[in-house]
């Protein structure tokens, strides 16, 4: 991924309505509507252009809208001196520039000779420009192609390695003809965030998001954003645990249960109900599974024979070792069956496995599980199953339907969350998905992080809960493993089975694919010879 990153050398930003703004409504006769009208004419355009002298531009309007030459002169005198630099943008520009050394930024305007020189004595930081075009002095203006051949032969840039910032999408749509890519200023916020994650490394600020926020990556339960209220859980912790390989991130309330039991709150007096919270299988299993090298074997074992004794008759596991709550939900029994192969059981839970790739043939994920919102997550949960699955026949059966489920998913809109676990998804099975890729790379925030996404629900209470670090993580994770640019479909495919293969079978799959590679070559030098 470092590539893209590196792809933009260039930054050419509009000045007016971007890095300067001004008012319209002046204390004249001429209204803003008016003022405004008068700025889109053939006649302000040849002013703009050179071809026209300030004089002669003003009467020229005046005539055609029926004003006097003073009040236009007036009004622009008033609209000119409320021109006032957005010092936080223009900042955050030197910014990206010290950050980026290798970065040449540049101006593009439509603005005449005599009303630059106003403008060029306006308090700004001019010096973190390398050279200013304006309208007047080219003789051409946006959005006609000429302006911006101008500025690639005066500068020799790329266009296709440069950005170009401009409020009015005429002016993006003629930048983006010749190979720009245009970011179309509508707020401040939004093209910050834009230029981020255009210029800058996401691993990087996602990585730094999570370290800035370590212990802090909370779940938000509520009907909606609005009426979120802070719960301290530890599913999403270990979620985020597992994604990120960092403990110092998380915090987690382990176990004190004598049978080994995990609760999924922190405390279980939580607040959903006034009983306490009862244990569950879901964040038992991925406890157990997550910290196999930290824990007591004897107690794990323990744990799963207890889950042994109450599956359904159907051989599957309820959510809770609480009778009383009787829950089935599909993205629970990847879990406890990935537990179960974690610690070398595998062989004792063939009515899960069944009923996983039951669910994966029929689609019956599509609309999300019980309690898991995202069709994405019962697919991630797959993958998390079948890197503990290491026996081949679970493989030959799971990998081709995933790998469908999963192609059938590019493309379908969903939040920061879903996209990347789709992403995960498809570096396992050895899919390049740059559709999403691109879109979840556009979801990044200024501070690093993305947005937060709902992950669960409470069915019975209409509440969801969400985490924005555990988005954050899995983003980050998806983008790490995301496929070279470089490689065919075949190959993806080989790379993902050498990592999905245990190390003796990986070392024995690469001997065997160079094997291939060498009798090719000697075959394919014989042939040559021959002819």
């Amino acid at each position: 991924m470092a590539q893209r990153f590196s792809q933009y050398s260039y930054l050419v930003f509009d000045l007016g309505d971007v890095l300067f703004q001004w008012s319209s409504v002046t204390k004249t006769s001429i209204s803003s509507k008016t003022l405004r009208a008068m700025m889109t004419t053939d006649i302000w355009y040849d002013y703009e252009c050179g071809r026209l002298s300030q004089e002669e531009c003003y009467s020229r309007l005046a005539q055609r809208h029926a004003v006097r030459a003073e009040d236009i002169n007036e009004a622009l005198l008033q609209a000119k001196d409320s021109l006032t630099a957005d010092y936080d943008l223009v900042n955050f520009i030197r910014q990206l520039k010290q950050s980026s050394p290798h970065l040449r930024i540049f101006a593009l305007s439509n603005v005449s000779r005599p009303d630059f020189d106003v403008l060029r004595l306006k308090p700004a930081d001019w010096g973190v420009f390398e050279q200013v075009f304006i309208s007047g002095d080219i003789g051409e203006r946006k959005p006609n192609l000429g302006a911006y051949r101008h500025v690639i032969s005066a500068t020799g840039l790329d266009p296709h390695r440069a950005i170009f910032v401009d409020d009015k999408l005429e002016n993006i749509f003629s930048a983006e003809s010749l190979g720009f890519t245009g970011i179309q200023f509508d707020n401040k916020v939004n093209v910050k965030r834009k230029l981020l994650n255009l210029l800058c490394d996401p691993v990087s600020r996602g990585n730094n998001f999570l370290k800035a926020n370590a212990g802090k990556l909370d779940s938000y339960l509520g009907k909606s954003m609005d009426d979120a209220i802070v719960i301290n859980e530890n599913f999403a912790q270990l979620l985020i645990l597992e994604a990120t390989n960092d403990r110092s991130l998380v915090r987690i309330v382990e176990s004190k249960n004598e049978m080994g039991l995990w609760n999924y709150f922190h405390d279980r007096k939580c607040v959903v109900g006034k009983d306490e919270f009862p244990y569950d299988l879901d964040t038992t299993s991925m406890a157990h599974t997550l910290m196999k090298g930290e824990g007591n074997p004897a107690v794990a074992h323990q744990v799963l024979n207890q889950i042994k004794q109450h599956l359904t008759e159907d051989g599957l596991p309820l959510t809770y070792f609480d009778p009383r709550r009787p829950r089935l939900d599909a993205g629970v029994c990847a879990c406890v069956a990935t537990f179960f192969y974690a610690y070398g059981r595998g062989g004792e839970v063939p009515q899960m496995v069944q009923w996983l790739h039951d669910i994966l043939v029929n689609r019956a994920f599509i609309n999300g599980t019980y309690y898991y919102i995202h069709p994405e997550y019962f697919l991630y949960a797959i993958v998390r199953f079948l890197e503990k699955a290491t026996d081949s026949s679970i493989h030959s059966r799971f990998i081709p339907v995933l790998r469908q489920c999963v192609q059938e998913r590019i493309g379908v809109p969903g939040d920061a969350l879903s996209i990347a676990m789709r992403i995960v998804v498809c570096n396992y099975v050895g899919i390049r998905n740059d559709v999403d890729m691109e879109k979840l790379l556009q979801l990044q925030c200024e501070d690093g992080g993305w947005e937060m996404s709902w992950v669960y629900r409470l069915p019975s209470r209409g509440f969801m809960v969400g985490n924005r670090g555990l988005a954050t993580a899995v983003a980050v994770k998806a983008i790490q493993g995301f496929p070279p640019a470089s490689s065919s479909p075949k190959v993806l495919q080989a790379m993902a089975l050498a990592k999905r293969l245990p190390p003796f079978r990986t070392h024995f799959f690469v001997l065997l694919l160079i094997a291939v590679i060498c009798a090719l070559t000697l075959s394919l030098s014989r042939l040559y010879q021959f002819n």
